[in-house]
């Protein structure tokens, strides 16, 4: 599918779709519980629907309304033995099941598409071997998982994937005996672990945090609160807070929780160190464009960000520099190299550094045809680089949206984009 965007005058309001990332981490707490479970989501994805398919294939019942998700949890004494896992292009949700499956010694054998199976999963991948699993080679699907998970002391590296991280304490419980993680160097997307954590609390279990080491007792339950609601999503209502920062209008986006433990939330205050005018007032984010400025920005935490900041980027005055964000080369692309080269094929300036962008800001984009690369950030990323643009955009493959945000250019309509999806 082609978007053709032949205007992107934004303006309005339009309300934060449910958070991707709190979803699949309340669904699977959801099906380990002790009691059905209803979680008020009002959006789906791509992405979510993975996981549900794959906690479904464990022997979980999860229905679908039009408010969210009925979750019947599975029976931890009659898991689904030998099941096809299919977590298509989610990477969440491979790293997230991986382990459950492997606590659960269900001799799972998990498929996946796209670029996700040439993804790395080490050294999660030698963890769960470690303890007592038996997995098939890395990088060819599928992924086949044998033996049972034990406890013990587990390690990881900080810096390689926070959902490595997550995956393991949504496992750890499980186990017939207590475990330790224990994460070395400098932690990154540390927001996405406390997010884990926070699920996992609203569900009754415990674990000890003492700096980088996690404590989880074994023979622990999930306890389901009966009711969860999901809040709205900072990773994707940041693209439309970046557009406002580039529009001549403001946009205002709802359903935001200001509290959340969400690490995007971040997106307000760089974009007020951008120069952009930002308001609060309840549930609702108010962004409007100001005299936009260069800054540096440390993306060690907020990776997901990058590609809209850096629409910000091209329109700010002086060099913007993004540092700590290798783990984007990792992403559904290349994410540093596809940022690059799609806002220059666009007229920007930006170079790639090893862990980082450096975007040359005040330089007039031009429309063309651009590629997202099977990359839903790269194609939002594309549709608001147009608000730049008095010229026709054309984004290819752009179908890629669903993976996050099927409704993506829908609500780039009720903004007042002109968009025509052929």
């Amino acid at each position: 599918m082609k978007a053709v965007i032949t205007q992107a005058k934004l303006s309005g309001t339009v309300r934060a779709i449910a958070s991707k990332s709190q979803a699949q981490r309340l669904l699977i707490c959801s099906a380990l519980s002790d009691a059905p479970t209803f979680i008020k989501c009002a959006d789906t994805s791509a992405d979510i629907e993975a996981t549900v398919g794959c906690l479904n294939a464990l022997g979980a019942r999860i229905e679908r309304s039009g408010e969210g998700f009925t979750v019947n949890p599975l029976s931890l004494e009659q898991i689904y033995k030998g099941a096809y896992l299919y977590c298509s292009e989610s990477g969440a949700t491979l790293r997230f099941m991986l382990p459950i499956a492997c606590a659960l010694a269900t001799d799972a054998s998990f498929m996946a598409s796209g670029r996700l199976p040439q993804r790395p999963l080490s050294p999660l991948y030698e963890e769960l071997i470690a303890h007592g699993c038996s997995l098939s080679k890395q990088g060819q699907m599928p992924l086949n998982c044998t033996g049972k998970l034990t406890g013990g002391q587990y390690q990881l590296a900080g810096d390689v994937s926070s959902q490595f991280v997550s995956g393991l304490l949504l496992a750890l419980s499980l186990l017939d005996s207590d475990s330790e993680l224990k994460l070395s160097g400098i932690v990154e997307s540390q927001p996405y672990i406390d997010l884990t954590v926070a699920a996992l609390k609203l569900f009754g279990i415990t674990i000890e945090i003492e700096d980088n080491l996690y404590i989880v007792r074994g023979r622990q339950r999930y306890c389901s609160p009966s009711k969860v609601v999901v809040e709205g999503d900072w990773s994707n209502a940041a693209f439309w807070l970046c557009a406002a920062a580039l529009s001549e209008t403001p946009i205002t986006c709802t359903n935001i929780n200001k509290d959340s433990t969400q690490g995007d939330k971040a997106v307000v205050e760089l974009l007020k160190d951008f120069g952009a005018d930002v308001s609060f007032a309840n549930d609702t984010v108010t962004v409007s464009r100001g005299k936009l400025q260069a800054i540096e920005i440390d993306a060690k935490n907020i990776p997901d960000l990058v590609p809209a900041l850096a629409v910000v980027a091209c329109a700010a005055q002086g060099k913007t520099v993004i540092y700590n964000a290798r783990r984007l080369r990792l992403k559904e692309s290349d994410r540093l190299k596809t940022v690059a080269d799609t806002l220059s094929l666009l007229g920007a300036a930006v170079s790639e550094t090893a862990d980082g962008l450096i975007i040359d800001g005040g330089k007039e984009l031009r429309g063309g045809t651009v590629s997202c690369y099977g990359d839903h950030r790269i194609a939002m990323m594309a549709a608001i680089a147009a608000v730049l643009s008095k010229q026709k955009l054309i984004i290819e493959d752009a179908e890629a949206v669903g993976k996050s945000y099927p409704d993506f250019f829908k609500d780039f309509s009720l903004l007042g984009g002109i968009v025509e999806l052929k």
